[in-house]
């Protein structure tokens, strides 16, 4: 089974992600590995689209069964028959931006408020985060997932609203022994 788990940023993709694989013992692998090279501070360079690609592709080829974090929507036409299910998180945009204030400060610290450049980067994380209902955040909005998911030809579970990581795997489990029959 190949599960692809997608989302605006904070509603907890990554979480879900890591405790499924625990769960279902299939290997769990983020977008943002893939995406970012490795730099200080992180994510602020993009990798080359094809080194991307191929690294992704020798990660997953040793597998059966996996699941995959992160949205791919601008990766090109050759990912949405990758999976086997893609499962859609969507959070109220008040509980995402709180889930983000709260977990970069944790990573950072105050850095993030103390030096000008990693705050500058901070507060337009945060602002591009805030325009993913509103539809003005560059790339990554509800409106692009959403005709993203239309094209999709395998099953898609939306899991909306608050709800806890054993209630969001409990639907998938149940989705996939849909899927099995």
């Amino acid at each position: 089974m190949k599960i692809h788990l997608l989302g605006a940023s904070g509603t907890g993709v990554t979480t879900l992600g890591e405790y499924v694989s625990k769960t279902l013992g299939y290997p769990y692998f983020d977008s943002d590995r893939y995406y970012w090279e490795l730099s200080d501070p992180p994510f602020t360079i993009r990798r080359n689209p094809e080194e991307r690609d191929h690294l992704i592709r020798v990660d997953l080829s040793g597998h059966t069964d996996w699941i995959f974090g992160g949205s791919v929507i601008n990766w090109g036409e050759k990912w949405p028959a990758e999976f086997d299910l893609v499962v859609f998180l969507w959070l109220p945009s008040a509980i995402r931006i709180e889930r983000l204030r709260k977990r970069e400060a944790e990573r950072y610290g105050a850095v993030i408020f103390s030096d000008p450049v990693r705050n500058q980067q901070y507060r337009e994380f945060i602002q591009w985060a805030s325009g993913y209902d509103t539809n003005t955040a560059r790339g990554r909005t509800i409106a692009a997932h959403q005709q993203w998911l239309e094209k999709l030809s395998c099953p898609v579970l939306r899991l909306e609203g608050d709800l806890s990581v054993a209630q969001r795997t409990e639907r998938i489990i149940e989705k996939i022994k849909e899927y099995h029959h």
